[in-house]
């Protein structure tokens, strides 16, 4: 078993992280100590902010352009981000969170085929991708923290109609990570999800279904996510969800 990382001495990979979730999450790595590198597919004056506030937290950041739905981008996205800062005296990539993910509301009988595929390119394929990529540079350390956002309500086959390819994806993705943590087990990688449910920066915002009677924030899910990257390899394959009890 190897023991829990120490903050600095490795890079984070962000992907999604130009704002909301994903900008907390980078914070929080950073926060406690994390060289960080974000990717961002559009929204490049955000994704300046976000390296922005990162290096004021005292650490390496830096930003990629990308469309993770395309293997050759995610491949090299994930490269990028390994070989960043080892001229800087930083180290390689050893801690990957896959934020990327879009999301539609769509009643099931006006779902387009476009909308199908976009759901499952932005959120299990991507996923996937950054995975396939990271896991042989980690493998190769003999340490990597692979943390995946899920979505609550994926674990539970609920009739969700209104967003019935998000959820499909997201169960994907709960379903690829914990066969990354079978197949990882005792190479000192770790491969879990972080499941929100309704947060602050959600398009919907469904608070009369939450038991806790309000909306979850960016922070409480960044440390689930940073609970993860610090814990041993031995806590793998899980899942938490950050939902204030919804589904229950």
């Amino acid at each position: 078993m190897t023991p829990a990382i120490t903050a600095g001495a490795k890079t984070a990979l962000v992907t999604g992280a130009a704002k909301g979730i994903g900008r907390g999450i980078a914070l929080a790595l950073a926060a406690a100590g994390f060289d960080v590198v974000i990717t961002y597919r559009g929204s490049q004056g955000d994704a300046a902010e976000t390296v922005r506030l990162l290096t004021g937290l005292g650490v390496r950041a830096a930003m990629l352009q990308a469309d993770l739905t395309r293997p050759d981008e995610a491949q090299g996205a994930v490269q990028a981000a390994h070989t960043q800062f080892l001229e800087q005296g930083g180290a390689g990539l050893g801690v990957l969170v896959n934020n990327v993910g879009n999301y539609i509301h769509t009643p099931l009988p006006e779902l387009e085929i476009a909308q199908w595929h976009e759901m499952f390119d932005s959120n299990l394929h991507s996923a996937f991708y950054t995975c396939r990529a990271a896991l042989p540079i980690m493998r190769a350390a003999g340490y990597g923290r692979v943390v995946n956002i899920g979505y609550a309500g994926a674990q539970h086959l609920l009739a969700r109609p209104g967003i019935l390819p998000y959820t499909i994806a997201k169960a994907g993705v709960i379903a690829l990570t914990v066969a990354i943590a079978k197949t990882e087990a005792g190479t000192g990688i770790s491969a879990n999800v972080v499941s929100p449910g309704v947060i602050e920066t959600s398009v919907s915002k469904p608070v009369q279904l939450i038991p806790a009677g309000r909306l979850g924030t960016v922070q409480e899910l960044s440390a689930e996510v940073l609970h993860f990257v610090q814990a041993s390899d031995y806590v793998t394959g899980q899942i938490t969800e950050v939902a204030g009890g919804w589904n229950l």
